[in-house]
């Protein structure tokens, strides 16, 4: 049975820590590798990116799999909640072995942020070294393939996406060879996730699924927008970050291929995107437990193909999940109303 989710990919979890009230409106998420690790890549396309470790994931590079992969709130000081993650695995072995003793481990953790700095009113309430312990903490402590929260939840409790809420959100196919993909999103963009003119979900147009509101409902939507902006500062860093993960057998210049296409999902939910003042980054990990079949005409390399559109596909799909499922936030730091009360769950 399938949960629609990241953690459809075997061995795969998913761990949530949120700080809400307080002046708090920022958190971590966590990915955590079967134990072992996964196999990663990364693209990095926005032009404002915050990150760690994302050098050792280059395929010219000595690292092949991580064990986990850390998203977060607090811009580059949020960055900090990743060394809550490694302490943790260093605690269990978990890493690299860099010595004789199975407890001479360095854990790779490749993170990445998402500027939400000051939106629940105190500017210094950001995601430390414990906000990442107790995310990887939770997603231990997840069942296999649980159902993920989404929404305001983790690394997308402040995120906004324009002028309306964001959040985390994920989504998972399975393909007809068996194989797996799946994908987990921080939706935090400084683009749109609306077409202006009707209100729909970019990514439901892509997906052949909108479902055009009223126009009086349109309208109504449009002027609370504008009231709700018009109280806020200008949006100055923001950033979609994703994680997609397969089952596949794969090397990790097949996993950074990976990485790269699913950016093509955020483009197709997100207008305009990569600028520079995003810092658009997405993670691939690839478990390996399933042969990367080629399926009839798509013999050698191009059996990756299926994957790579199914990651871009995912990616979609979890950025309208994300959105639906964000909740409206009026507070010290600012007002961001949801789409889900604007236009309904259609």
């Amino acid at each position: 049975m399938t949960v629609d989710a990241l953690t459809d990919v075997a061995g795969v979890r998913v761990g949530h820590a949120t700080r809400t009230g307080g002046g708090w409106l920022t958190g971590t998420t966590v990915v955590l590798a079967p134990e072992g690790g996964a196999v990663a890549a990364v693209d990095v396309r926005g032009g404002g990116p915050g990150t760690k470790e994302t050098d050792a994931l280059d395929p010219r590079n000595l690292v092949r799999t991580v064990e986990a992969v850390v998203l977060t709130g607090g811009s580059a000081y949020g960055l900090d909640a990743a060394s809550g993650v490694m302490a943790w695995l260093e605690e269990r072995g978990r890493g690299v072995r860099v010595g004789p003793d199975p407890a001479h481990v360095v854990p790779v953790v490749p993170a990445a942020c998402v500027f939400d700095l000051g939106r629940g009113g105190d500017f210094r309430a950001r995601p430390d070294a414990a906000t990442g312990r107790a995310a990887v903490e939770a997603a231990a402590a997840s069942g296999p393939g649980a159902a993920v929260p989404q929404g305001c939840v983790g690394a997308g409790t402040g995120a906004t996406v324009g002028p309306l809420k964001g959040g985390v959100g994920t989504a998972s196919t399975v393909l007809a060879s068996g194989v797996t993909v799946a994908a987990l999103v921080v939706a935090n963009a400084a683009g749109s996730v609306v077409d202006p003119e009707t209100g729909v979900l970019y990514g439901e147009l892509f997906q052949g699924r909108a479902v055009y509101p009223e126009a009086r409902v349109h309208e109504d939507a449009r002027r609370r927008i504008a009231r709700a902006a018009a109280r806020n500062a200008p949006p100055p860093l923001n950033t979609t970050l994703a994680v997609v993960a397969t089952d596949a057998e794969l090397s990790k210049a097949q996993a950074q291929k990976l990485a790269g296409t699913a950016h093509d999902g955020i483009a197709r939910a997100v207008r305009p995107v990569h600028l520079l003042n995003d810092g658009d980054t997405v993670f691939a990990l690839a478990t390996g437990s399933r042969p990367l079949e080629a399926g009839p005409g798509t013999g050698g390399p191009l059996a990756l193909n299926e994957v790579l559109a199914a990651g871009a596909d995912t990616v979609t799909r979890a950025i309208v999940n994300a959105v639906r499922a964000a909740g409206p936030v009026d507070g010290p730091g600012g007002t961001w109303p949801a789409y889900r009360e604007l236009y309904g769950q259609r």
